[in-house]
């Protein structure tokens, strides 16, 4: 930097860029750096430094993502105690938080630390819980790391390790994978910088083996990511000279005041000159824009490159294999990136998959990421406050304990329930009334009297059944209808209106007989159990004292939500105290009832039946096992319990074990299952509609007879008794409601006949018919021989 640098590529280590960046900025030459990861190093602390790499940020992102994809939730970080570990793992835990992971222990090894002092760190970090481990580090400690833990045991069934791309560049770099060397790593996961397959980059690879054979004498060396970022880095920094040298600058050095302030000592730094031009040529870099060996080469807003993607490898046997990539377009996918920017970003969670990997062990099924921890300390079971690793029993999930810890799913529901004593009691002798309301039975007989009645209406012209004298008829109507409740009618219908009519009742009857059955078989066959108190409104208003179990949340709700007396509630610890005082009663010093959650009463309820629930359930909760907060065990095990839950084995336990006789049924229960007129209303509208209509049809055929007849008699008393005694009787027939009613009385054939001799209708002396006609229903009030005549 004494020979007037205006640029400077590198340095390889990020360690080695944090200071030499200060020179850079000092100086004004654009520092640019295709190896140093460390996402400390930006353009707001360093504005000379260019990052012509992707920062670790996005790595660690992308390892964030694959924890996340398994499902792990803690990690083990394994990294080199410098600049570039320490931030790198810092990152990753910011990346952990962002999707509610985390590191659980961070496993530090010092820069020049002896095999046997990484020795000691894996052991430590192999007591902890996490089994997944992410080490970042450079490439001798990390190759030794993995031999390590290789020789510890830890790379075997059930660990994860997953390296950062360190581990890719050295196995990119070498002539000829050591198969020893792999041996050492198989199953772990490791990323690399992902680089399109340009032709520039096979004209690179190919251009570079042809120069390393004839310098090496036939050995082969690959270019890894690094190498081919380095190559975009030259040419980048070509372009932004060619840049900057279009546009008007030129080379000029200047003194630097504060360096000659501080001359003299070894390092000679007065001799060192600022970049006149430097702010141009920066300018210039971070405007470059080509398509490189990598890709696209050109830097964001924030100074990095654009498209940040890694590729994630499996170590397989004798070789590597991708199993899915990684961008910050998409998240991972098993398409490449070059393709997913050719579509529309698509993050979503059912949109992340990568290919099969194999794992330690030889195994393709993911491990599990954790055990119970190995570092001395037994498996705590108690009150979870970070002392103690679970709580295991009758955990009740209720509101203010979710605030300290995690619960899983609940394996059992559980609410507030009353148990008190009961007395068995039959169904009494009026219980036949039972299935129906008050106001189903009304409806049911009304319609039984009106379905009658129009039966009646519609078939009384025709059929003989339905004829007769007016007390007669009554009964008919009444015997008619409700012999239909037992299809047991004896009276056939024969008119097409009657048979609508009577077939839509049938099945409205039918339906309503099979749900009265149904209903009523309940009512007589289960047992009903009496008790004087119905629920929890009748438990409270009343004076009498309540029991709950001593530690329940049961106390707090009863004082605090629904306000009952603390002088009220006494205290039981065990089910023998639970029988006793309910024997006792509210008079002998125990109790009217017990207020517990539902699961303890029903197990009670196994070995008491003298004793049984009343009322609803009142509250709604259930019973979980409890973790410390974050932990992972909390996942895993509502895993377990949702699979036992769809599978049924969890209510099989249940009702294996717990008491399965139903609770008391109360008046107002009963009362709930009675059935409604709305549960058939429907059906009676359906039956009302079709009677109408049937009344309707038949109303304007006996019109229309009516109408036809009055015609034809008013012609024949025409032509037998001249034009003043047609008109009259014309003017008595349209007008005299008792002649319609004596027409719609007669029976229809002997309407037929009279149709055709007038003089058997209405001449005198002729009477009304014969038969039955001479008393039908109307002639109550309609003498039996008026006539048309008689009017006169």
């Amino acid at each position: 930097m004494e020979k007037d640098t205006v640029a400077i590529l590198g340095p390889q280590s990020s360690v080695v860029a944090h200071v030499i960046s200060h020179v850079a900025n000092e100086l004004q030459v654009p520092l640019m750096s295709f190896a140093a990861t460390d996402p400390t190093l930006t353009s707001l602390q360093y504005p000379f430094f260019v990052r012509t790499i992707h920062s670790d940020q996005f790595q660690m992102a992308s390892v964030a993502d694959l924890v996340d994809y398994y499902q792990w939730k803690m990690v083990t970080a394994v990294y080199i105690d410098d600049d570039y570990g320490r931030n790198g793992i810092s990152s990753l835990g910011d990346e952990l938080a962002k999707r509610r992971l985390k590191i659980l222990y961070k496993a530090a090894i010092k820069p020049g630390a002896k095999k046997s002092e990484m020795a000691a760190v894996l052991v430590k970090a192999a007591m902890m819980e996490s089994r997944v481990f992410v080490l970042h580090a450079n490439d001798d400690t990390g190759l030794d790391v993995l031999s390590l833990a290789y020789n510890l045991t830890m790379i075997s069934g059930g660990y994860v390790w997953i390296a950062t791309d360190w581990l890719s560049a050295i196995l990119d770099s070498a002539p000829r994978l050591d198969s020893g060397l792999l041996s050492t790593m198989q199953g772990v996961l490791t990323l690399r910088q992902h680089t399109g397959n340009t032709n520039r980059k096979k004209t690179l690879a190919s251009q570079w083996s042809t120069l390393v054979k004839e310098d090496s004498g036939g050995s082969k060396f690959l270019l890894n990511s690094y190498g081919l970022y380095a190559y975009d880095t030259a040419w980048m920094l070509a372009h932004a000279l060619d840049a900057f040298f279009n546009s008007g600058g030129n080379i000029s050095f200047s003194p630097d005041p504060r360096l000659h302030a501080i001359a003299g000592g070894a390092l000679n730094l007065e001799a060192l000159s600022v970049f006149d031009g430097g702010m141009l040529l920066l300018e210039r870099i971070r405007n470059v824009s080509f398509m490189g060996t990598t890709g696209p080469v050109k830097l964001d807003s924030d100074g990095n490159l654009i498209h940040p993607a890694y590729d994630i490898i499996n170590i397989i046997g004798s070789g590597l294999r991708t199993i899915g990539y990684w961008s910050n377009y998409s998240g991972l996918s098993i398409v490449s990136p070059e393709t997913l920017y050719k579509k529309p970003p698509n993050g979503t969670i059912e949109n992340q998959k990568l290919h099969t990997a194999i794992w330690p062990g030889e195994t393709i099924t993911k491990p599990r990421g954790w055990v119970f921890p190995n570092n001395g300390n037994e498996l705590r079971i108690g009150v979870p406050n970070r002392e103690f690793d679970a709580v295991v029993g009758d955990v009740a999930i209720v509101t203010n304990r979710t605030k300290v810890v995690d619960f899983t799913q609940p394996y059992v529901g559980s609410g507030l329930v009353i148990l008190t004593s009961v007395k068995r009691e039959s169904s009494n002798g009026w219980a036949f009334l039972q299935p129906f309301t008050i106001r189903m039975w009304s409806v049911t007989g009304v319609f039984f009297l009106i379905v009658g009645t129009v039966i009646w209406l519609l078939e009384h012209r025709i059929n003989d059944d339905f004829r007769g004298p007016p007390v007669k008829q009554v009964i008919t109507v009444f015997w008619f209808s409700f012999s239909t409740l037992f299809f047991a009618h004896r009276q056939d219908t024969r008119s097409t209106l009657g048979r609508f009519v009577i077939l839509i009742w049938l099945f409205v009857v039918l339906i309503i007989q099979s749900s009265y059955t149904a209903s009523l078989t309940s009512i007589l066959t289960v047992q009903q159990l009496a008790s004087s108190i119905k629920g929890i409104d009748s438990l409270i208003a009343s004076d009498q004292p309540i029991g709950f179990q001593t530690g329940s949340f049961a106390e707090s709700y009863l004082v605090h939500e629904l306000g009952v007396s603390p002088s009220r509630l006494k205290k039981l610890d065990s089910p023998d105290e639970y029988k006793t005082a309910l024997e006792q009663g509210p008079h002998k010093g125990g109790v009217a009832a017990i207020i517990d959650e539902s699961p303890y009463v029903e197990l009670f309820l196994v070995e008491h039946d003298k004793f049984a629930i009343v009322g609803a359930e009142f509250t709604k909760s259930g019973w979980g096992f409890a973790f410390p907060r974050d932990s992972p065990l909390a996942v895993d095990l509502s895993t377990a319990i949702l699979t036992l839950s769809e599978n049924g084995d969890l209510q099989r336990i249940h009702d294996k074990w717990l008491s399965t006789r139903p609770s008391s049924q109360s008046t107002a229960d009963l009362q709930a299952d009675r059935l409604e007129v709305q549960s058939f209303s429907a059906l009676f509208l359906i039956c009302g509609v079709a009677c109408v209509t049937a009344l309707a049809i038949h109303a304007c055929v006996l019109i229309r007879q009516y109408l036809r007849h009055v015609a034809s008699e008013q012609a024949a008393l025409s032509k037998g008794g001249g034009a003043a005694d047609g008109a009259a009787i014309s003017r008595s027939s349209h007008r005299s409601l008792r002649a319609f009613l004596s027409f719609a009385d007669r029976r229809e054939p002997q309407f037929q006949r009279s149709s055709k001799d007038p003089a058997a209708l209405g001449a005198p002396g002729s009477g009304s018919g014969s038969g039955s006609g001479s008393s039908s229903g109307v002639s109550s009030f309609t003498s039996s021989n008026a006539s048309v005549s008689s009017s006169r």
